[in-house]
């Protein structure tokens, strides 16, 4: 039989072991990050996921309870690379160390982050986020909308701030799932239904903070142009002030906070009596002025009118009349003066230019053109005489026919083209011979190259 040893500084149970270790993880680690890829993925009937992360050489057996997976917008399946966070612990029932996962997301906020960036990028080169399609927020809202989750601690929030800040206004919310796959139908929706019915002055898009997954529905494109299309300023207040969404750049105003965008669109109530009464007693000290004003005024005309009486302003409204009867008489006669002399100017422009004289004028110029044009002609009939003569003359000295009427005559091939040499025919051939009058048909009988050819009249 083996001895125990004696001096044993403590004896754990399996049980206090599996705590003591669990404790040491849970104090050493605390809350980490693990990345790895799924494997042995399963789901319980009571909702909860039991996997395994693993990488090349290890892996990682985890656990993920009901409550923590409702928050997740994917299905998770083996081989597929996940990034979660938890808590490392032991299952004490057997003894498994384990992780305890209450995040998971795939790979990266890298992967959303990238896609956050693409989508900003290409909606702010269409010009969703410009300062001139920013409308204005009206400084005192009648009625102002909420579209948010009817449930959450953001509506509260803008609630509270509305009730403390400006009680007068009407407050109208639009209930909208703001987190997972439905959110950003509902959100696009419920912006639509307030356009339609038209019903506030201003719109409140706000919901409290959370992860780039849990706000990640105020990052779709959708969303981004249901806002933009939106004839209704919209306030967008949604996670913290760190948190930046697309819905915040294309909104028309961007809050840091739910409570935040409560207050930009209501003004203090408490302010605004301070202002009215401020404006109170400036009015009061206006009127008193504008009073007296008006009394100095007053006393200024009172004097201005004894100084002038109607019977002083009818004379010199009389001398007035006539200092401008005789100035239009004045006038009359100049202009009447300047006229005879227009009229005596004119007439005899009219004189010069008479038709008659014109006339004359073209008579004589159309007769020398008719006389310069006759001269023209003949001369140009007599040259072209001369010339005509010149060249018959040259053509009679070198014309064929002149050579034919000495006895000679031309050959020609039944073509018609003239025959210089024997060559161009053969025996048989038929011919065409010219005379000085008329033509002859013969036929080739022989050819001889040194006497002339014998010709059989045809």
């Amino acid at each position: 039989m083996q001895q125990i040893p004696l001096a044993l500084d403590q004896v754990f149970t399996v049980s206090e072991l599996n705590s003591e270790v669990k404790w040491l993880l849970d104090t050493q680690f605390g809350s980490i990050w693990v990345e790895g890829e799924l494997s042995n993925t399963m789901r319980a009937r009571t909702g909860h996921i039991y996997f395994s992360l693993k990488d090349s050489k290890s892996q990682l057996r985890c656990a993920m309870f009901r409550n923590d997976n409702r928050r997740i917008d994917f299905t998770p399946t083996d081989g597929q690379k996940v990034l979660c966070r938890g808590r490392l612990g032991i299952y004490e029932a057997r003894g498994d160390y384990q992780m305890v996962v209450d995040r998971m997301m795939e790979t990266g906020a890298g992967a959303l982050q990238q896609k956050f960036e693409e989508n900003k990028k290409r909606l702010h080169a269409e010009g969703l986020f410009d300062p001139e399609h920013k409308k204005a927020i009206p400084q005192f809202p009648i009625n102002i909308g909420l579209i948010t989750s009817p449930t959450g601690a953001a509506v509260q929030d803008a609630l509270n701030v509305l009730r403390r800040r400006y009680p007068s206004a009407q407050v109208i919310v639009y209930p909208a799932t703001v987190q997972g796959n439905t959110a950003v139908p509902s959100i696009v929706r419920m912006i639509q239904l307030a356009n339609r019915r038209a019903e506030c002055d201003v719109l409140l898009l706000i919901r409290g903070g959370g992860s780039l997954e849990d706000l990640w529905a105020f990052n779709e494109e959708k969303v981004a142009r249901a806002v933009f299309a939106s004839t209704l300023p919209i306030i967008s207040g949604v996670g913290h002030e760190v948190d930046y969404t697309i819905a915040d750049l294309t909104a028309d105003l961007r809050a840091p906070t739910p409570s935040a965008a409560a207050e930009i669109c209501s003004p203090d109530q408490t302010e605004l009596r301070i202002h009215l009464t401020t404006l109170q007693r400036r009015l009061g000290r206006y009127f008193l002025q504008g009073n007296k004003d008006k009394q100095s005024r007053l006393s200024q005309l009172q004097r201005r009118l004894a100084n002038h009486h109607p019977s002083n302003r009818l004379r010199q409204r009389a001398q007035r009349c006539d200092e401008l009867d005789m100035r239009l008489q004045r006038l009359m006669q100049n202009a009447l003066s300047q006229a005879r002399s227009n009229r005596h100017y004119l007439h005899k422009r009219l004189e010069n230019l008479s038709p008659r004289h014109q006339l004359a004028r073209r008579r004589d110029s159309l007769q020398k053109l008719e006389n310069r044009l006759i001269s023209g002609l003949t001369t140009k009939l007599n040259s072209a005489r001369l010339t005509l003569t010149g060249s018959q003359r040259a053509l009679q000295a070198i014309s064929p026919l002149n050579t034919l009427a000495r006895g000679y005559a031309i050959v020609q091939t039944k073509n018609g083209s003239v025959v210089a040499n024997t060559t161009e025919l053969s025996a048989g051939d038929e011919i065409k011979v010219r005379l000085a009058k008329g033509q002859i048909g013969a036929k080739v009988t022989s050819l001889d190259s040194a006497k002339p050819a014998k010709t059989e009249s045809s």
